[in-house]
């Protein structure tokens, strides 16, 4: 594994498929955000997010997310995907991406998410419940010793 994705708690990897490719013969930008999204409830499992969002119909919503685009994709090619909160605020948290192709050696994009705190039951947000919280630093920490919230 790439010495770059050594702070991201969590990596997957994924083969680019043939037919995530567009008509210029390289993968779609729309891709990069699908690689992001598995990452990222990946990362939720990690943390019992998921689990909690069931019980208590407090879950994330996604309120903004980018993508920096390195090196373009193409096929065959096999990808890995990181994902790491790098900061924790009342309501929301801030999620960073990187996509690393296998076939370059080198980092293909990179992105960032805002991961809103949202009760799904009353239709608003509200503020990171600790126990998220703290399933959020204990994982990061598992990666990162040095990770400080805020």
């Amino acid at each position: 594994m790439s010495t770059l994705l050594k702070d991201y708690p969590v990596v997957i990897e994924f083969p680019v498929a043939w037919g995530e490719m567009d008509s210029m013969g390289h993968v779609n930008n729309i891709v990069y955000f699908r690689y992001f999204e598995s990452a990222r409830i990946a990362y939720f499992e990690k943390t019992n997010l998921i689990n909690h969002m069931i019980a208590t119909g407090i879950g994330p919503i996604l309120g903004e997310i980018s993508c920096k685009f390195r090196i373009p994709l193409s096929y065959p090619d096999k990808v890995l995907v990181g994902a790491k909160v790098v900061g924790i605020e009342e309501d929301r948290f801030v999620m960073n991406h990187l996509v690393y192709s296998i076939k370059h050696s080198k980092v293909a994009a990179e992105g960032d998410g805002v991961i809103v705190t949202f009760n799904y039951r009353d239709g608003k947000k509200v503020n990171v419940p600790e126990v998220v919280k703290q399933g959020i630093l204990d994982l990061e920490k598992s990666a990162n010793p040095a990770f400080i919230r805020g």
